[in-house]
């Protein structure tokens, strides 16, 4: 499994008690729209990954954002699981949930001023 950018995403071996840390690069809005989890009121992103994970582990991510340089840290959590094999053809992944502090709702902002109108899209994401 790859991220976003291609590269593969890293594993840690089962039952690791520190968190996963995966880079995320969106080099395109519409990669970034799939990816965005708007119903998390903190905001969150998809993550693509075969590793299994539980509901409120930790994940940190590295995230790139489209056009712009600087690389945002996020300490978020494991929000919702989406399983091999689902139905409508769904990426295996975790919605990872954004941290509810001043640094990452900045973030949250500046993820809906890139996506701009189109976060009221009706196109398919691989979100819930």
């Amino acid at each position: 499994m790859s991220d976003v950018d291609g590269r593969p995403l890293p594993s840690a071996p089962a039952g690791a008690a520190r968190p996963s840390v995966i880079q995320l690069v969106f080099r395109e809005k519409g990669a970034l729209y799939a990816a965005y989890v708007s119903v998390f009121s903190e905001g969150g992103l998809f993550v693509p990954s075969t590793r299994e994970y539980q509901l409120g582990d930790d994940i940190y991510l590295l995230l790139s954002l489209p056009g712009d340089p600087q690389r945002y840290p996020v300490a978020g959590k494991v929000g919702w699981i989406t399983p091999p094999n689902t139905s409508g053809g769904r990426t295996q992944g975790v919605g990872v949930r954004f941290p509810n502090d001043d640094k990452t709702r900045q973030l949250k902002m500046k993820i809906e001023e890139i996506l701009g109108t189109s976060i009221q899209s009706s196109k398919p994401t691989q979100t819930i």
